[in-house]
């Protein structure tokens, strides 16, 4: 399929960095590694690269939960 890919002028390799870019500004580092099956220390690498900043992201997570409604 690679092959395949190559000749139409896919070029597989910036494709998947453009993937894993994109998803490292949209997803903390623990979920990228999880959900992709990589060592947490490349999905931070990604992130860092990627200027992902998710201390805002744990803030607004424990906020929401602080302000939920009891059941």
């Amino acid at each position: 399929m690679g092959e395949r890919l190559r000749k139409l002028g896919i070029r597989l390799a910036e494709t998947r960095s453009t993937a894993l870019f994109q998803l490292a500004t949209d997803l903390p580092a623990a979920v990228l590694a999880r959900t992709l099956g990589i060592d947490i220390t490349v999905a931070v690498k990604w992130q860092r690269a990627a200027a992902g900043d998710w201390a805002a992201y744990a803030a607004d997570v424990s906020n929401r939960i602080r302000k939920a409604p009891a059941p």
